[in-house]
């Protein structure tokens, strides 16, 4: 296999993180498609082992096998794009460094975007970060070998399809600076052809994973995460292996963490109000306003129509038969009316 093939080469981390020669050699021979949603940087997405990857993510994901080296204690923060991962990042950074940033008035998030905290492992695959947690868009069943084999704790976190495709549709539309059409991004989106796509895919990867190792893979939906954000920072806190104390519950400081890194607070912030360019964010150099938009529960209302979003349902419904794992309207549905 291709990637077996790179892992059997030099493991020494001194030499370029990425090698584009070796890797778009092996990408020349993929099936390839125009990218509807391409960045200025990738006109083409290319399928590799089951998913479509962009040309310079799927070249970031060789150099990841070849060069990323996990250690047993680390954390992987993993989803598929525009899944609440920005909010993810700041949530896990504010959990875990709490003894060490303990005063909330002048906490690291107000003058740094969460991904400058949490570094991609695609992006950085040297290990530069003080924390032993890590983010990826890498679908589970892709993730190099050492992540699965040293059981490092995963934290993954999915979203209803049709929110996820029109954040996603949205944040490329910026990206490109110029407007995708909806409807082809949307037939695009239902057979699967998008970055890190198919979505199901994605998701069912991780959820099988979770059922078998529970202890290790920390399956979240991001609708939950919003209706009751206070008893899933403490279950991120257990997962992580730093609960919080009977002390900093009575102090208050688990609701702290969950104003400090709520949508409003974040968003609101010079940081990620400003158009800085993100350069923990590798080529792109997206910049910080780009991650906030609305984090709503439903709000593909406002632009599928009622066809469309059933179309997905349905999808959802026949990839998800039999695996346990749904998102089903009617629960979606009250948590976008703010009931239980």
């Amino acid at each position: 296999m291709v990637l077996e093939a790179i892992l059997s080469t030099s493991m020494n981390t001194n030499e370029s993180p990425i090698n584009p020669t070796k890797y778009r050699e092996i990408i020349s021979t993929l099936p390839r498609q125009p990218n509807v949603f391409a960045p200025p940087l990738d006109q083409y997405i290319h399928k590799y082992q089951g998913f479509w990857f962009r040309t310079t993510m799927l070249e970031s994901i060789m150099s990841v096998h070849e060069h990323f080296t996990p250690q047993p204690t680390d954390i992987i923060i993993c989803t598929n794009p525009k899944s609440g991962t920005t909010w993810l990042k700041a949530l896990c950074f504010a959990t875990f460094t709490r003894t060490r940033f303990n005063d909330f008035s002048s906490h690291p998030l107000f003058t740094k975007s969460p991904h400058d905290f949490i570094p991609w492992i695609e992006i950085s695959a040297n290990r530069e970060s003080e924390l032993p947690v890590f983010a990826t868009h890498i679908p589970y069943t892709l993730l190099p070998k050492y992540i699965v084999e040293l059981k490092c704790k995963i934290i993954y976190l999915s979203r209803d399809p049709k929110d996820l495709f029109i954040s996603y549709w949205q944040f490329m539309c910026k990206l490109r600076k110029e407007a995708i059409p909806l409807e082809t991004a949307y037939q695009y989106f239902c057979k699967g052809i998008n970055s890190c796509g198919p979505w199901w895919d994605h998701i069912l990867g991780s959820w099988k994973a979770s059922l078998e190792f529970p202890e290790k893979i920390l399956f979240m939906k991001y609708e939950d995460m919003m209706n009751d954000p206070f008893s899933y920072v403490k279950r991120i806190a257990e997962f992580m292996s730093c609960p919080f104390s009977a002390e900093e519950e009575r102090q208050g400081l688990v609701q702290k963490i969950v104003n400090l890194c709520s949508f409003e607070t974040l968003s609101n912030l010079e940081v990620n109000r400003n158009s800085l360019e993100n350069s923990a964010t590798g080529a792109l150099k997206i910049e910080n306003n780009s991650f906030f938009r609305k984090g709503k529960v439903g709000d593909w209302k406002n632009y599928l129509t009622a066809e469309m979003g059933a179309h997905l349902d349905q999808i959802t419904e026949q990839k998800f038969s039999g695996s346990g794992l749904s998102f089903r309207a009617q629960d979606l549905q009250c948590l976008s009316e703010g009931k239980s």
